[in-house]
């Protein structure tokens, strides 16, 4: 059995999160092949202005492709906001979620960015019965990403893996289209996600952070635990 190692991985890994210092860090990674963020992750690091970290990130990454996401709530202003958005780099992506709050569809939007030329990235998908849908709308001579959230659907119970590999079989045709697995939730998802062939991971800190493990010898990583709780209970000093 060939042991995983992260010499060996063909899949692309990008940075998420929204923390400035960690990006600009990261740019340098050779590791990271580009970035993505979120609302989310944007208000959970403090961010208030979204044009001026945009542009900051954009000032220092200029050959990664980074994802900015739209968060107007209909089509109209969606449209203007991701127009706005491309307008600041080209290698930015316009992050286009794959539903309203009201549960209709983004597809119009998709579209109309699509063949405006914008690269998109539809979020928070977690069906391939959406990635279908999306498919038929995307510009095959303008590259995009897809963001199957296999976290998301990992945590309802369900196994991600058949769905990222139903997703990469409807976009097949589409050289420019590219399926990213999202909010994964441990380092064996990247190892997963490569295996079947899926283009792009994201990761946060907190799994780059381990990606120094693949391919670890198990033994070590016993003898290692092993040490750690020795040395936790003599420093609690314990006794029976």
């Amino acid at each position: 059995m060939i042991q995983p190692s992260i010499d060996n991985l063909d899949i692309k890994i990008f940075a998420d999160g929204a923390n400035i210092r960690d990006i600009l860090d990261l740019n340098s990674n050779r590791l990271i092949r580009g970035f993505t963020t979120n609302p989310t992750l944007m208000r959970k690091s403090g961010i208030q202005d979204y044009s001026q970290f945009a542009r900051e990130v954009l000032s220092q990454v200029v050959d990664k492709p980074v994802s900015f996401e739209v968060f107007a709530d209909d089509t109209e202003e969606m449209i203007n906001q991701a127009r706005k958005i491309n307008s600041w780099g080209k290698n930015v992506y316009v992050k286009i979620p794959v539903l309203k709050t009201s549960g209709e569809s983004n597809l119009e939007v998709v579209k109309v960015l699509a063949f405006d030329g914008i690269k998109v990235n539809i979020t928070a998908i977690m069906t391939s019965e959406r990635v279908l849908e999306f498919s038929q709308v995307l510009n095959p001579e303008v590259p995009s990403y897809v963001s199957i959230f296999a976290g998301r659907i990992a945590d309802t119970g369900r196994d991600p893996v058949p769905i990222v590999e139903k997703s990469i079989e409807i976009l097949e045709d589409n050289r420019n289209a590219e399926i990213i697995w999202a909010s994964p939730r441990e380092l064996l998802n990247v190892i997963q996600a490569d295996a079947i062939g899926c283009h792009i991971i994201t990761a946060t800190t907190d799994i780059l952070s381990k990606m120094e493990k693949i391919g670890y010898s198990l033994e070590n990583f016993s003898l290692d635990t092993v040490k750690m709780f020795f040395d936790d209970a003599k420093a609690s000093n314990f006794k029976i």
